[in-house]
């Protein structure tokens, strides 16, 4: 591992998360896994009408002083991996022009996706950082970009809340009106506190278990895994048409699953068809919000999840979404960091290791609360990005493998991307996936219901 940190001038300091020591175990060493530069989470938005910098600013410092996450270093020193808490500091709002263009939509989200192209030092303070890209005075893109090690998705929302929160609040001159928040160390410490409860106990024993003989679906790569690799992410995006959506809606309401487990569902079938295996060990991520008193808390809390499913005996898409909705269910009961559900299944990740192999992950994302779409604070009218369709070879990098994220977005149809490790795969091959996963939707969701 590369950091090397001092933690002079900290206010304290305390262990890592089961989350983060789980990306220390990951992490190459090198520069070029979790704690290294590109692994980021990037957002944008659109900014309409008149905007005050100085207050932009304000409130990006306000936040910073909220929450602790964003002004806490990841150290290493001999081995002794810990985190360090530091004061306050003022964060970086870096103001860009945008050349103008016909399609101003386009051009915002070409710049989103060059600002996810750059790197952000794992040890820059604080840990969030701001691009306002500007193509005039009443009209901007603005991007959030933090280290993915203290900020998750749902932790993006939250940020976004409070940042919009304290700007109407200067513009105000008013107090912001916020929840009261907890801070990371209350939860690491709560973490460490209940690691040998009896909770945890019974939720060891039902992963060992349940991933008993168990290996996560193996995807075979287009290149072997080299010894010297540059982990470079590509996206991929695209759109899967409406009645995709409306397919599985329905058949989530008819089944009284959701639209992940629908989608899960039809993604099994696809696994099934590629790879000919039918008991089949498929990871996906959890917002890991558990106890409640962090709701409000950013960090990076996010768990990896191996959902089974043994599809063998079924016929019929329904058949699958029972299997999938009874085994989620049953997972979801026993929810742990994957650093302790990897104890107790140990060869869980023999296949995906090999040289010619790698994991998928699989991931439906509906965002349920605050800001998914459009705020209006005075006169400025924000707007989140959340409808991106343009491919880009370098962007926010996974540690290994692929991922498939679909977002259900407002206007009806569902957002896919996938991202890939540009090392084992390449993006004619991804293209391919989504061929092939379109093309079971149409059968088995959109078949169904209209037959």
């Amino acid at each position: 591992m590369s950091v090397t940190e001092s933690t002079a001038g900290s206010v304290h300091r305390f262990p890592l998360s089961l989350q983060q020591e789980f990306l220390s175990l990951v992490d190459h060493g090198d520069g070029m896994g979790p704690f290294g530069p590109m692994y980021t989470i990037v957002g944008g938005w659109r900014l309409l009408g008149e905007l005050d910098v100085n207050a932009l600013q304000g409130a990006l410092d306000d936040l910073v002083a909220r929450h602790e996450a964003l002004r806490t270093r990841i150290v290493v020193n001999d081995g002794d991996l810990h985190q360090a808490v530091f004061l306050p500091s003022s964060a970086d709002l870096v103001i860009r022009d945008i050349p103008d263009a016909a399609d101003r939509e386009r051009a915002a989200e070409e710049f989103l996706n060059d600002v996810e192209a750059e790197e952000f030092p794992f040890d820059e303070m604080p840990r969030v950082r701001l691009i306002l890209g500007r193509f005039d005075d009443r009209d901007a893109v603005l991007v959030l970009v933090a280290h993915h090690t203290a900020v998750d998705g749902w932790s993006a929302q939250l940020v976004i809340r409070d940042l919009t929160e304290f700007y109407g609040a200067r513009r105000d001159q008013r107090a912001p009106d916020l929840p009261e928040v907890r801070q990371l160390h209350e939860y690491v410490a709560w973490q460490r506190e209940n690691a040998n409860g009896p909770a945890v106990v019974a939720a060891r024993k039902f992963w060992r278990e349940y991933l008993d003989g168990a290996r996560m679906v193996a995807i075979p790569t287009d290149l072997p895994r080299a010894e010297e690799r540059s982990f470079v992410t590509g996206w991929h995006r695209f759109l899967l048409e409406a009645e995709f959506r409306t397919s599985a809606e329905e058949l989530a309401a008819e089944t009284k699953s959701t639209v992940f487990m629908v989608l899960l569902a039809a993604y099994l079938v696809y696994l099934r068809e590629k790879t000919g295996e039918t008991d089949l060990v498929v990871p996906t991520f959890t917002p890991g919000r558990t106890p409640a008193w962090i709701q409000n808390t950013v960090s990076s809390f996010y768990n990896f999840v191996p959902l089974r499913f043994d599809i063998a005996e079924c016929v019929g898409i329904r058949e699958v979404i029972a299997q999938v909705r009874a085994s989620c269910l049953r997972a979801y009961a026993h929810e742990l960091p994957f650093m302790q559900i990897i104890e107790e299944a140990p060869n869980l990740m023999d296949e995906v290791s090999k040289p010619d192999s790698a994991s998928c992950v699989f991931q439906v994302v509906q965002s349920p609360f605050m800001m998914s779409d459009e705020q209006v604070v005075g006169d400025l009218r924000i707007t989140a990005m959340r409808r991106r369709v343009l491919s880009a070879p370098v962007g926010s990098q996974l540690p290994d493998g692929a991922l498939w994220a679909l977002e259900l977005h407002h206007d009806g149809d569902i957002v896919g991307k996938i991202g890939y490790t540009a090392d084992l795969f390449v993006e004619d091959t991804i293209a391919s996936w989504v061929t092939e996963l379109r093309r079971v939707l149409a059968d088995v969701l959109v078949g169904v219901r209209q037959s």
